[in-house]
Order: C-alpha cells, then sequence, then structure tokens
C-alpha cells in the first residue's frame, strides 16, 4: 500500500475529490427511501396526488445531483488511477534499465514485461475501484444502519446482526484469495515466456519438427493458469450467493418483525418499505464490495509483485568519476601502461556450478587487434563481456588504461568502448536512424565512412533513399549479412577506441570478412579491436591470439607461435585449412 500511496501524491486532490463525491452521491442516496416512506404514508395513505408529484419531483432531482456527482467522482478516480499507473510504469522501466545483464538473467524479460502491463494495469483497476467503492459502500452501509435506528429501533438491530455476519465472509474471501491471485500472475508469466520463445524461435522449432511438443507444454502451462483461475473464480464467486443468502435472510426477518410491528401500530407501512429499501442498499452494496475485495486482492498481488522487482537493486555499481580511458596524460606512460588488460580473471554465471572463465590473464596494447578463439562453449563471449562491464568479474580485476573498469563509469566505458554484439539486433526505423544509434551527433561523413569499412555501403547505394530507406523492426527485411554489416557500421560511426567484434562477422564471406578487417586496420584512429571467431582466418593476421578451452586459456601468441606450441589452435586451423603434407 505504500507503494501506491506515494505514487499517488502527484493526485492528492484527484484522490480526495472522488471518493468525496461518491460519498455525496451515497449521502443523497440514503434519503430516497425516506421520501418513499413519505409518499406511502402521506401522499398513497390520504390520496393526495399533488403531494405524491411532488415527491417524485424531489427524487428526480436527488437522482439528477446524484448522477452529477458520480460523473464527477468517476472522472477524479480514472485521472488519479491512470496518473499513478503511469508514474508507477515509468519509475518501473527506469528501474529496469539499471539492471545489468545478471539481474535480467535471472529475472527473465517475459516476468519484466507482465510486470509492467498486467500488473500494472491490475493495480490500475484497483486504484479506480479503490477510489470510488472503498469509501461509499462502507458509508451506505453504515448510513443505511443509521438511518434504520432513527426509524425504528428494534427493527434496526436486524442490520447490526447481518452486517457484521456479511464483512466476515467478504474478508474470508479475500485473505483466501489473494495468495491464488499471486499464483495466476506467476503462471500468466510462464505463458508469456513460452510464447515469447516459440514466436522468437519458430525456425529452430520447424526446422526440428518439435511442434508438438511446444504444443504439448504451452497447453499444459495454459491448464496450470487455468486451474489456478478456476480455483480463484470458485472462491470470489462464492462471496455473491453468501452475500445473497445472508441479505435475503435478514429481510425476511426484517418483514416479519416490522409486519408485527405494524399490526401493533409501532411501525407504518412507509417505514417499513423504507426499511426494506435500505436493507436492498445493503445488498447492493455488498455485491460491489465483494467485486471491489476482487480487484483489490488482485491489484494486492500484483503490486507485490512489483515490489519485489524495485527492491530489487543491481549488483554492478557505476564508477563515481569520469575517467579518460584513452588518455593519461604522458605519452611515455602511454606506451607502457595496456589498453586493456586482465589480470588473473574468474567469472562464473548466476547459480552457475562452475567459472565460465577461470585464472585469464593478458595484456592487449593500443592499436592492437586482439584475436580469441576456441570452441563452443569456451568462455570466448564472456571474456569480452566483461570489458564493457556487461558482467563483473568473480575474481581478479579488468583494467583499462591501468584503471579497475569498477572505478570507471558506465557513461565513459560505454562511450570509449563499442561493441558489435554476437546477434546483430536492428531496430525500426531507417538505415540512417540505426547507424545514429549509439552517437546521434554524427554527421553524413561519419555515417558514409562507417558504411564503407563494413562494407556495408554497396548493398545501401542499391537502396531507394539509401540512408532513408526502411528498416523493419529486427531488421526483417534485411538479409543475415546485411544485417551484420548494418550493426558493425553502427558501432563503427562513434569511432571508440575500443572495438568489440563478438563472432558479428559469421554471416558475411570469406572476401568480405577480409575485406573488412583490412578496412578496419586501415582506419585513422587506429582503435583496439578484439575480434571473437569460430573461424581461424579471421584472426590469422592479428598481433595476439587468445586461445579458450573449457574457460581456460590455451594459449596466447601470434599465429605461427600457437601453430607450434598449442594443440587446441592447430586442431582449429587444421580442421578449416587443408592440412601441409
Amino acid at each position: 500500500m505504500k507503494m501506491i500511496i506515494q505514487f499517488m501524491k502527484d493526485y492528492k486532490k484527484e484522490s480526495i475529490l472522488a471518493p468525496l463525491f461518491k460519498m455525496l452521491e451515497a449521502l443523497l442516496e440514503l434519503f430516497v427511501p425516506l421520501v418513499v416512506a413519505q409518499i406511502i404514508d402521506r401522499g398513497i395513505y390520504y390520496g393526495d396526488k399533488r403531494y405524491i408529484i411532488s415527491m417524485c419531483l424531489v427524487m428526480f432531482l436527488l437522482a439528477a445531483i446524484g448522477l452529477a456527482f458520480s460523473l464527477t467522482a468517476q472522472y477524479f478516480a480514472a485521472k488519479s488511477a491512470v496518473g499513478a499507473s503511469t508514474a508507477m510504469r515509468s519509475k518501473l522501466f527506469a528501474h529496469i534499465q539499471s539492471f545489468g545483464y545478471e539481474e535480467m538473467d535471472r529475472i527473465g524479460s517475459a516476468t519484466l514485461i507482465t510486470r509492467m502491463t498486467s500488473d500494472i494495469n491490475q493495480v490500475q483497476n484497483g486504484i479506480n475501484m479503490a477510489l470510488r467503492l472503498f469509501l461509499r459502500s462502507p458509508f451506505v452501509v453504515i448510513g443505511s444502519v443509521v438511518m434504520a435506528f432513527t426509524i425504528d429501533f428494534k427493527a434496526a438491530l436486524i442490520f447490526v446482526v447481518t452486517v457484521p455476519v456479511l464483512a466476515i465472509v467478504l474478508f474470508t474471501v479475500m485473505a483466501v484469495t489473494k495468495p491464488i491471485y499471486k499464483n495466476v500472475q506467476n503462471s500468466l508469466d510462464r505463458i508469456l515466456n513460452i510464447t515469447r520463445e516459440n514466436l522468437t524461435g519458430v525456425r529452430v522449432i520447424r526446422a526440428f519438427h518439435q511442434e508438438k511438443n511446444e504444443k504439448e507444454t504451452f497447453f499444459a502451462a495454459n491448464d496450470e493458469l487455468t486451474g489456478f483461475q478456476k480455483f480463484a473464480g470458485k472462491i470470489s464467486g462464492l462471496s455473491n450467493p453468501m452475500t445473497f443468502i445472508i441479505i435475503n435472510f435478514a429481510i425476511i426477518v426484517l418483514v416479519y418483525v416490522g409486519a408485527i410491528r405494524v399490526n401493533a401500530g409501532s411501525l407504518s407501512q412507509g417505514e417499513v418499505v423504507a426499511l426494506y429499501n435500505y436493507m436492498s442498499q445493503i445488498l447492493v452494496e455488498l455485491v460491489k464490495f465483494a467485486n471491489l475485495i476482487v480487484t483489490i486482492t488482485k491489484a494486492l498481488a500484483s503490486v507485490n509483485r512489483i515490489g519485489d522487482i524495485f527492491e530489487m537493486s543491481p549488483k554492478m555499481k557505476a564508477g563515481e568519476t569520469l575517467i579518460e580511458i584513452n588518455k593519461t596524460g604522458d605519452s611515455q606512460l602511454e606506451e607502457t601502461v595496456p589498453m586493456v588488460e586482465f589480470r588473473d580473471v574468474s567469472f562464473g554465471y548466476h547459480e552457475s556450478g562452475e567459472a565460465a572463465i577461470s585464472h585469464i590473464s593478458f595484456r592487449a596494447k593500443r592499436g592492437e587487434t586482439i584475436g580469441i578463439i576456441g570452441g563452443t562453449g569456451s568462455g570466448k563471449s564472456t571474456l569480452v563481456n566483461l570489458i564493457p562491464r556487461f558482467y563483473d568479474a568473480t575474481d581478479g580485476m579488468v583494467l583499462l588504461n591501468g584503471k579497475n573498469v569498477k572505478e570507471i563509469s558506465f557513461e565513459e566505458l560505454r562511450t570509449k568502448i563499442a561493441v558489435v554484439p554476437q546477434k546483430a539486433q536492428l531496430f525500426a526505423g531507417t538505415i540512417g536512424s540505426n547507424l545514429r544509434l549509439g552517437f546521434p551527433e554524427a554527421t553524413e561523413e561519419d555515417l558514409e565512412e562507417a558504411l564503407k569499412v563494413s562494407q556495408a555501403k554497396e548493398f545501401v547505394d542499391a537502396k531507394a533513399g539509401r540512408l532513408d530507406a526502411v528498416v523493419e523492426q529486427g531488421g526483417r527485411n534485411l538479409s543475415g549479412g546485411q544485417k551484420q554489416r548494418l550493426t558493425l557500421a553502427r558501432a563503427l560511426v562513434r569511432k571508440s577506441e575500443i572495438l568489440i567484434m563478438d563472432d558479428s562477422a559469421s554471416a558475411l564471406d570469406y572476401a568480405t570478412d577480409a575485406n573488412l578487417r583490412k578496412a578496419i586496420r586501415e582506419m585513422n584512429h587506429k582503435p583496439t579491436v578484439f575480434i571473437v571467431s569460430q573461424r581461424a582466418s579471421s584472426i590469422l593476421n592479428a598481433d595476439q591470439i587468445i586461445v579458450l578451452d573449457d574457460g581456460k586459456v590455451a594459449g596466447i601468441g601470434n599465429h605461427e607461435f600457437l601453430l607450434e606450441s598449442c594443440d587446441v589452435y592447430r586442431e582449429i586451423y587444421e580442421t578449416q585449412f587443408k592440412k601441409e603434407a
């Protein structure tokens, strides 16, 4: 609740006016049974048509004013609920953006999407309904009891017994269903994750003819969600019939007692009708309140789930100072201090039993090209992900220009290091907007140079509009090689001091790959380049080649040295090139 109140602080006026106008509407509603009683006891009993008409006009007036109050309350409640949920969604999105790869791996994108959409919508509905009914319904119930006492004390005692019994039923239902609705949302997370995996991996699923297995997995998860929803629905559904049974039993007792007291002359017929109307009002309001309890229960379950995300803080903390990693101020020192240095670095993923890489040590000087090669799962991508601090080393230190990366601000790291990820990812827009993603200030000349170096210029020139050519979401209208070249161009636009290419040329043919590496070597600003590749040909001319085997360094050196001294490298090389006699 504290979290909801926090987001409603900017809507104090609306949050006060909404229930206030609802209370005014309820107040007018409480006078209606008294008007009806007067019509029966004075108008109908004495046959005074003029009085009946005048009191009917009073009822219409009360209805019109009540409608105005109700619409006003609806407006303020909606404004407060939508505003608070918008603020909550914005803050949650900003909080998620602060997460590192470790938190994203642990939580999962499907869960985060559910909490930003479905859960916040549940909270929005809960706030809206609570502002409209949470005070109004109890006010009408209590007001009906008070008005009953003003009519007849003994008959009003029936109300005193009925209302607590109803309250016990409703709050019992709320207590039982709250954890069930949390399970419903968790099951929804799982279904969203399965659906997302199926949509993104549809080609792989079809290629291996796994449609049947995926359908069974989805139907099993869907049945689990249906089971939770049915169970919650059955328990929540008990509130209405139990409320009706209790209220109708109370009405029977009320009519029986009222009839006796009318015969005794203690009550008039109009007063009995008024008491009946008050009991009916209690019935209507408690049915509304029962539905409100279900909505609030869902909202509270969702709030707890959202709160779990807010309580998570990224383990990776940014450095406090902005450090120019490409300069030390001492030209002689710049020659001796490596641009990148790993000192006995080890790293293991969250809840992983083994280290992904262990005891890695090497130094990369300015302008050098470092090739990284090894078998699948040997830790190549993990190693380069430690340089821009996508993950933090478990043990050891990663140094940039002699500074521990943990001391350098994220802003400095991410602007001085350009990363071309393993999976080429483009966004809906144009070629130009995708290239400017990491460097909005880039000029046309910068873009053209990046296209030329990345070997993308040829196919971009062939497109109508060139830089203004449309790119669909995920680059669906481009081939794998075209997407990789544009992703490379995007990284090259900023002209960063360090360029990391994580197996980012796998879709390129050998000639294009060779031209790309040659163009990168001839760039004026001479970045330190890390090339992760499965191809030995991509790293033959690297200044240093790091060979990884099961997370450990199997060898470091140039091509000729490794070919003689490293069995792992020689095996990789000889499987890709014919062994000379």
